[in-house]
């Protein structure tokens, strides 16, 4: 679709709308910017850039006459917006064209794309191959769920970019055209199902990545989902598959074997390195050094410049992140686990006995599992936000009752600071999101190490 002189809607004023909206406007599109936050002050909005400057921007509920009114041809959706809301259907109803923000980025990109889906490990994984890319390739961009909007950077990108994009499944949702060279699905497991409802309408939406890739373009997968396994071999017809595997020695792929990582190929098998060479902790960060080295020999990087960024790349931010150690106690954020699959790989990964701080916003989520995963390694689970009492319920229903409730993340660390011994470990992992005390997990890792640091200060 040629852009210029379009009437485009562009609805969510974060991020990724305001991205979509400056793209619209440098591409010559009648752009319109829409929220509908009633209370939101237009010129806060326009304050976000400069291009905004001169747009139409409407706030508050939109009924089907005013929508029509606007005249509008295409619609660009920020991935906080839900296809079920009465706007996108009136707007479906009125046949304008629905595209998301990584929709609109794809169509005016260029160059070679990588993009990266999952319920987890994601993050991990794109900043990865984003590094090791960047070894090899003069011009490298990392977009997408990451916090860098895609659109943001589309622009900029020519026949000689190559691009890691983080995708989430609120993104793929409105994808149309949208075809990564090498796609890869870290994993499947129960998230987001108020928005998706279902498991099946979930993992449909997060194999939907790779539905406009073509023969002999490649897709990443872990083999230990067996959902993803089966997927696989029906893809494996068209598509260049490649599985990466914690427990299983694989005849094609990479693997984990006592505490090594290997890659099987035509050529044989060879040895890239032991686990305790990487700065990276877990088994379900050792599978995302694997997805990243899979995606990135897809696309051409020598073996030897893999490991070598392998070897050298450090943690993201609030994933089983090390802040300080206090008085023989060691203080981790793991915000980023805002589901309980997450929040169990945290655990995990925790080598002394922990106080866990978990809790938040409400996705209608199950947390036997991560309960059940404590196996012993929990003193104490300090419960804050909409879900500590819902958490605390399932976690005595499962014999765990050694439960501190708190009214704030200042609390709670407060309680962990006062009470645990030195050789123990605080382990901010919420199993949930954070919208109900926080704007969003970044914000939250960030005061969790605000106050654990404050304490440091004080001595």
């Amino acid at each position: 679709m040629e852009l210029k002189g379009k009437r485009v809607l562009v609805v969510g004023t974060g991020l990724s709308g305001i991205a979509a909206a400056k793209l619209l406007i440098s591409k010559g599109a009648d752009t319109i910017v829409y929220d509908a936050n009633a209370d939101l002050c237009e010129a806060d909005i326009r304050s976000k850039s400069e291009a905004l400057r001169n747009v139409k921007i409407v706030l508050g509920q939109i009924d089907a006459q005013a929508l029509a009114g606007l005249g509008l041809q295409l619609a660009v959706l920020s991935p906080g917006v839900p296809l079920d809301v009465p706007l996108v259907q009136l707007l479906k109803e009125q046949g304008v064209v629905l595209w998301g923000e990584i929709e609109l980025a794809y169509r005016c990109a260029k160059g070679r794309l990588a993009a990266i889906t999952g319920t987890n490990g994601k993050t991990t994984t794109t900043a990865l191959t984003g590094e090791i890319l960047k070894s090899h390739f003069a011009d490298v961009k990392v977009v997408g769920n990451i916090g860098i909007p895609y659109t943001s950077l589309a622009l900029e990108m020519t026949d000689q970019t190559v691009t890691a994009a983080e995708i989430s499944s609120f993104q793929l949702e409105t994808a149309d055209t949208f075809c990564p060279e090498v796609s890869a699905v870290l994993n499947i497991t129960p998230d987001h199902l108020n928005r998706h409802h279902t498991m099946e309408c979930y993992r449909a939406v997060k194999q939907s990545i790779v539905k406009n890739q073509k023969p002999g373009q490649t897709c990443v997968l872990n083999y230990e989902d067996e959902a993803l396994r089966t997927f696989g071999n029906k893809l494996q017809e068209n598509l260049n598959v490649i599985y990466f595997s914690s427990k299983t020695k694989l005849e094609r792929g990479l693997y984990l074997e006592n505490g090594s990582i290997f890659l099987a190929s035509a050529d044989g098998v060879k040895k890239l390195l032991d686990v305790c060479e990487l700065n990276l902790l877990g088994t379900h960060n050792y599978e995302n050094v694997m997805a990243a080295a899979a995606v990135t020999l897809a696309l051409g990087v020598p073996l030897e410049k893999i490991v070598q960024v392998l070897k050298s790349f450090q943690a993201v931010e609030h994933r089983i992140e090390y802040v300080e150690e206090i008085a023989g106690v060691r203080y981790y954020n793991d915000s980023k686990a805002t589901n309980p699959d997450a929040a169990i790989q945290g655990i995990r990964a925790m080598e002394r006995p922990t106080w866990l701080i978990g809790g938040g916003y409400d996705k209608q989520s199950e947390y036997g599992d991560w309960i059940q995963a404590f196996d012993g390694k929990v003193v104490k689970l300090v419960l804050i936000g909409a879900t500590k009492e819902k958490i605390a319920k399932e976690a005595e229903e499962k014999g765990f009752t050694d439960i501190i409730k708190c009214e704030s993340l200042e609390e709670a660390v407060s309680c962990c600071h006062d009470n645990a011994r030195p050789g123990e470990a605080v382990l901010l992992s919420p199993a949930c999101a954070s919208w109900d005390m926080f704007v969003n997990y970044e914000k939250r890792g960030q005061i969790f190490k605000e106050i654990v640091r404050g304490y440091l200060q004080k001595g």
